[in-house]
């Protein structure tokens, strides 16, 4: 009876330890592999548990992608310390995986997963230098495909540093790219790659037009293309909803209220068909933004609480949160509803202080913070004067300035911390701010663009001809021919078969400057470029980094590149 007992108990054990034991098949690999992609951005929570699906197995390929997805999730998640984890795992298990093609091509994707972490926690240079790692080996076994994905992380990261030119033109040049190498994708992978890239195309127009607000044609181009990610996204929902919901900020920028409202009710249905709590929140906010505009209160605070409940559901929806309760302070004040506007100030200013903390903790934009000071200071007049009503209804004076005291105490220590954190920040932002802030003030620059406007006033090109114009700068721009010293008005006018006042009147009509400012401007992004991507070259002399952009010194070089940043050469690099 003994011999038969211990029987069963080592046939149960081993039978349990065989189904802890997951030998994971290749297609099963490739199956969940494309799970996780496919959810990545539309459903984290679904891709952690195909990853976490994958992380049973014994194969130590498929523990190394499992780990690597892991980091990027987990840090989506705000869980920094584990994503950390989880990326050293990966690399632990990729290891021990003999060398192969397909190791190398496994360490590429865990250096694309390993730059997506860094990228969420705001670092970005340390983004860019694994992406250009897996630039490299992707390019020493020919994949195209990880190749493509390397340089789409590159141009948003430039987005998102605000580079918005260099973003485009390597976004378009991108673009050209895969349409050269369509025959080595299949259908899905065409298509889903040409809807991220149209994406942040538009993405780059948009966020470059809020840096420049009178530059509306911009947002031409951002419309152009977020309608084109559209048609590239009838499999790829995230960003067919996405792109509807940027297309109608674009509306509202413009001022059409109409297209706006038809877009963000898109979203909604789209939305709220497919479970996407975080686009429905935003679109929410979104249409009470257009009700508020047209006056319609009743309409607008319907879509505000809205917003509140969504935002509290996903918990990643601070912002629209913040602003929404402060919209509906200023209804209820119009609306003559002290106690409810007094209900909503103090949300704000309770949310705005969370929210202060966590940018401070996460070390993310301040700009960001700084768009909602200016509504703090109405908040806080709210809150004062609906104190005001109270005191005087229920005569509580004392106690009134009791509160007002304890309010400007909190608020000066508030301050006094604020200030005392600001100044830890690197004074080249501040420096940068400063610059920009007197350039577009400068009353001679508008003078100066207004003379040559009326200077070359007189000449008359047709269009094909300013066209055939622009089109062939672009491809010297694209050949970088504009590093050599040579690029002068002169050289570049019989380059392209035409005039020196005919190129130098297309330069000022296109882009809105001199052609040795066009010429400066190239030559310095292409600078800034190249120091945030290499570590080599930014450890280049002045007169060095100079003469590799066609600068015949290192003196007007410094000086150009210090009215483009605010710094020097040697500052910037050693601030990245």
């Amino acid at each position: 009876m003994r011999l038969i007992v211990s029987f069963l108990f080592f046939f149960i054990l081993n039978a349990t330890c065989a189904q802890h034991t997951n030998s994971m098949s290749e297609e099963e690999y490739a199956i969940l592999r494309h799970k996780i992609r496919t959810n990545f951005n539309a459903n984290t929570d679904s891709s952690l548990v195909y990853a976490n699906q994958m992380a049973k197995s014994n194969s130590n390929k498929h523990l190394a992608f499992a780990n690597a997805a892991l980091s990027v999730l987990w840090q989506n998640k705000g869980k920094t310390e584990l994503s950390k984890e989880k990326y050293k795992t990966a690399l632990y298990y990729l290891d021990k995986v003999p060398d192969s093609k397909d190791k190398i091509q496994l360490r590429s994707y865990i250096y694309n997963y390993g730059g997506l972490a860094e990228f969420d926690r705001r670092n970005f240079s340390a983004a860019i230098e694994k992406f250009q790692q897996g630039i490299k080996l992707s390019q020493k076994i020919g994949d195209i495909n990880q190749l493509v994905n390397f340089k789409a992380n590159i141009v948003l990261a430039n987005e998102v540093v605000g580079n918005y030119k260099l973003a485009i033109k390597n976004g378009k040049e991108l673009d050209n790219f895969l349409h050269e190498n369509k025959d080595l994708f299949d259908k899905e992978s065409f298509l889903n790659k040409k809807s991220n890239i149209n994406l942040s195309l538009g993405g780059s127009y948009e966020d470059y037009f809020k840096a420049n607000k009178s530059k509306r044609y911009l947002l031409d181009s951002a419309e152009y293309y977020y309608k084109k990610t559209v048609d590239y996204s009838d499999n790829y929902l995230f960003n067919k909803i996405t792109a509807k919901l940027n297309l109608g900020n674009v509306y509202n920028w413009k001022g059409n209220l109409k297209d706006a409202e038809k877009a963000y009710y898109q979203v909604v249905l789209l939305c709220e068909e497919n479970d996407q709590k975080e686009l429905l929140c935003s679109a929410n906010f979104n249409l009470g933004d257009v009700c508020y505009t047209q006056k319609k209160y009743d309409k607008a605070l319907f879509f505000y609480k809205n917003t509140d409940s969504l935002a509290i559901l996903s918990n990643s929806n601070e912002l629209d949160y913040l602003k929404s309760n402060y919209y509906q302070s200023k209804i209820y004040t119009i609306l003559k509803k002290p106690e409810l506007a007094y209900e909503h100030s103090k949300i704000y200013l309770d949310s705005k202080k969370k929210y202060e903390e966590k940018l401070k903790k996460e070390r993310s934009d301040v700009n960001e913070l700084q768009g909602v000071d200016s509504q703090t200071e109405e908040m806080i007049a709210v809150e004062q004067n609906y104190k005001k009503d109270l005191f005087l209804d229920k005569s509580l004076k004392g106690f009134y300035i009791f509160l007002i005291i304890g309010t400007v105490t909190l608020l000066v220590k508030s301050n006094r911390d604020k200030n005392k954190a600001n100044k830890k920040m690197s004074a080249i932002i501040q420096e940068l701010k400063a610059d920009i802030e007197k350039e577009n003030g400068s009353f001679a620059k508008v003078k100066l663009l207004e003379s040559i406007k009326t200077e070359n006033a007189s000449l008359c090109i047709d269009l094909a001809k300013e066209n055939e114009i622009v089109e062939k700068l672009l491809e010297l721009e694209n050949n970088l021919e504009y590093l050599n010293t040579g690029f002068t008005l002169a050289y570049v006018a019989k380059k392209i078969k035409t005039n020196t006042t005919y190129l130098s009147y297309v330069v000022n009509k296109r882009f809105g400057k001199s052609f040795g400012e066009y010429t400066n401007e190239l030559k310095i992004n292409y600078a800034i470029n190249k120091m945030i991507t290499s570590e080599t070259y930014r450890k280049k002399s002045t007169q060095a980094t100079a003469e590799s952009v066609g600068f015949k010194n290192a003196g007007s070089f410094a000086k150009s590149f210090r009215k483009r940043t605010g710094v020097s050469p040697a500052q910037f690099a050693n601030n990245i």
